[in-house]
């Protein structure tokens, strides 16, 4: 640790060694600080945020970094910082407890609370004179007036352990019914924006889970609206500012109606999840904007966001110089200034630069409004010309681009956020055939399995520095498991199924709650938290428990585990009531009962051709079809299915096949049909 860094020097995050240079003496979350507040007997303060939070770095500038301020926070109280990226089970706590408190919540966030962790005042960004003021107000109460203190605390605690977000009934005999997966769409028909596209609101999140439930309740229902819904949100996000247009990529979320002023972090769990729908969008539609969209999302994940290890870093910050997006944003004047007079025109025209500029101080967002054949009519110029003309000033204005001053990146990686990126690649491989990206996926899953999962299925979370410190939460788990499963059927090799069936003998054993049918978030072994959470819904990522739904239901037809699926059923159909009313928050529940409720084709290929031959089914969207296969009777439905000599394709449900075909073509027509029930 150098002269004047404090104990965060040594934290495994970016974002906590950020505040290394804080006068505050700040503690990670730990016994540490916990003994410390008891011994001493003061209030913790917890300041949870993450790296690419504006406001928590307008907090440190101002007030963590004040002398005067962090002498108050010193003396009076144990002051730990966490990085919510880290610990999502301790922001989880205290955001509910804020919520229950104020009505809302943020970051950064900082808790004050009982040396035992209980939270008895919440607030999240305060100017300097503000937070002085609140630091003074909480150490006078907590010590005249202890008793209303320790009231409010046990009150706060008591809510936060009673919040589950939604209610969760006892559940009837499990049923999955065709006929009532159609009728999800008419409750959620009414909260998509029919004209900008997206989920109706004054900002624009991806929520890429409900969209890709959309793109699975086309192929099965085949209703001509739900397709265009997801098209139409597709391309604007491609169209929009949310979208990088010169380097690839997403930011955060829009902060309006029409995908265009974009909030400019850019995180590796966003990204990956698009790449995920717009390579299923792909084999659906084979829309060459969306191939443009993966090939470039994926080149800027590869250029910025991949470590040597080959593991994913986990974001890149809004601000630089101070300023958000102050990178990305272009003048009039430099555009005229780096491309030639004509180039200049054309690119000004299509991304709608302006000499007084689209947004704020003369700077410009690049957005565009119409297709390049639209573009092309109107300027009278052969659209092949023009599309050569774009990607050459892309070219340039990226090359200038890059000698800004960069925002920072966090260079964690987190297990959970990674394999939602390998689940990308492995998707866009299907779609495109680059084998790189297959390459890729292997060396990000190899590096998973070699840093971050143990000899007995237990997993870390993070990994920084060479060393894996925090253990895994339910969405490490489930994601893994989800991810290792797709690297199965990409290629039949059996040990990623293997490795996926111990990550869920682990979850099973040490996160499943037998009396609510359900998984904490938390492992039965967590330390210092004031509750355990069960996470329902979708929100930035996908439900830890829906993709556990999925992955249970799916390694039980694997491995004909009849435990496993009744677990996978008997929890979506908890969850059932919500799959209209709670739209879009339940969209991979509602994936995974249209899964269940049409119940899944298991294609297994055997032969010296199987990869081959899977891969030419896979490039088509099948979202209700398993495979399996290779060379070796490795599974129960593989057994004696092996023939010398030629490679055979058995189209099954319910282990019962029909006759085998030697034409990837024939197999593709059991595959189309979905079978009619009453």
């Amino acid at each position: 640790m150098k002269k004047n860094e404090n104990r965060l020097a040594a934290a495994s995050s970016p974002y906590l060694q950020q505040h290394a240079s804080n006068p505050v003496d700040w503690y990670e979350w730990g016994e540490e600080a916990f003994e410390k507040a008891k011994k001493e007997n003061k209030p913790l303060l917890i300041s949870i945020g993450y790296s690419s939070c504006h406001w928590c770095h307008v907090m440190e500038r101002e007030s963590y970094m004040d002398e005067e301020v962090a002498k108050i926070m010193n003396d009076h109280f144990v002051a730990i910082k966490v990085d919510r990226e880290e610990r999502p089970d301790i922001d989880q706590l205290y955001i509910d407890a804020a919520q229950l408190l104020n009505g809302n919540a943020g970051w950064p966030l900082n808790a004050f609370a009982l040396p035992d962790g209980r939270p008895f005042w919440l607030g999240t960004y305060f100017p300097k004179d503000n937070w002085l003021h609140v630091l003074t107000q909480l150490e006078d109460a907590y010590t005249n007036n202890r008793a209303v203190v320790v009231e409010q605390a046990e009150n706060l605690t008591d809510g936060v352990k009673g919040m589950q977000g939604i209610q969760i009934k006892e559940a009837a005999e499990p049923q999955f019914d065709p006929l009532e997966y159609e009728k999800i769409y008419d409750a959620w028909q009414v909260k998509i924006d029919k004209a900008q596209g997206g989920f109706r609101g004054a900002q624009k999140f991806p929520m890429a889970s409900g969209w890709e439930f959309l793109l699975q309740y086309y192929y099965l229902v085949k209703n001509e609206r739900v397709l265009q819904d997801v098209n139409r949100t597709l391309i604007a996000m491609a169209y929009g500012g949310i979208y990088d247009q010169v380097g690839g990529g997403f930011s955060r979320y829009a902060t309006d109606e029409r995908w265009f002023a974009p909030h400019f972090e850019k995180m590796l769990y966003d990204n990956a999840q698009l790449v995920s729908l717009y390579a299923q969008a792909y084999r659906l539609s084979s829309k060459s904007l969306y191939k443009t969209v993966i090939r470039e999302t994926l080149a800027f994940i590869q250029r910025e966001m991949t470590s040597i290890e080959g593991g994913f870093y986990t974001a890149i910050n809004a601000d630089s110089e101070g300023k958000e997006g102050a990178f990305y944003v272009w003048t009039a004047q430099e555009i005229n200034e780096i491309l030639d007079e004509e180039k200049a025109h054309l690119f000004s025209a299509f991304y709608n630069v302006i000499p007084e500029g689209n947004w704020q101080d003369g700077q410009n967002i690049l957005f565009r409004n119409r297709t390049a054949e639209g573009f092309a009519e109107v300027v009278q110029m052969p659209e092949a010309l023009i599309e050569i003309q774009l990607h050459s000033a892309k070219r340039q204005l990226l090359s200038v681009r890059d000698k800004r001053v960069r925002p920072s990146t966090d260079d964690k990686i987190l297990t959970a956020w990674n394999a939602l990126m390998l689940k990308a690649y492995l998707e866009a491989y299907r779609s495109l055939g680059d084998e790189v990206y297959y390459e890729i996926a292997v060396k990000n899953g190899i590096f998973l399995s070699d840093k971050m999962m143990q000899s007995d299925g237990k997993l870390y979370r993070n990994f920084k520095d060479g060393t894996a410190s925090i253990d895994g939460f339910l969405d490490d788990y489930a994601y893994l498991i989800e991810a290792f499963i797709l690297l199965y059927q990409i290629h039949f090799e059996i040990e990623w199924l293997e490795k996926a069936d111990k990550l869920t003998c682990y979850v099973l054993e040490h996160f499943y709650d037998q009396k609510q049918g359900l998984f904490y978030y938390t492992s039965n072994t967590a330390e210092n938290l004031i509750a355990r959470k069960i996470q329902i819904t979708d929100n930035e990522m996908p439900s830890s428990n829906a993709v556990m739904a999925a992955v249970l239901y799916t390694l039980g037809i694997y491995f004909e585990n009849e435990h496993y699926k009744s677990v996978a059923q008997a929890m979506v159909q908890k969850v059932r009531p919500w799959l209209e009313k709670g739209a879009p928050y339940f969209g991979k529940w509602a994936q995974v009962y249209g899964l269940m409720s049409e119940e899944p084709f298991e294609v297994a290929i055997m032969g010296d051709q199987a990869q081959d031959f899977g891969f030419e089914l896979q490039n088509h969207y099948l979202p209700t079809a398993l495979f399996m296969g290779g060379q070796e009777e490795n599974l129960p439905l593989l057994k004696q299915k092996m023939t010398s000599g030629q490679t055979r394709i058995y189209v099954c449900k319910h282990n019962v096949c029909q006759q085998p075909e030697t034409r990837t073509e024939e197999a593709l027509k059991h595959l189309e049909k979905r079978e009619q029930k009453n």
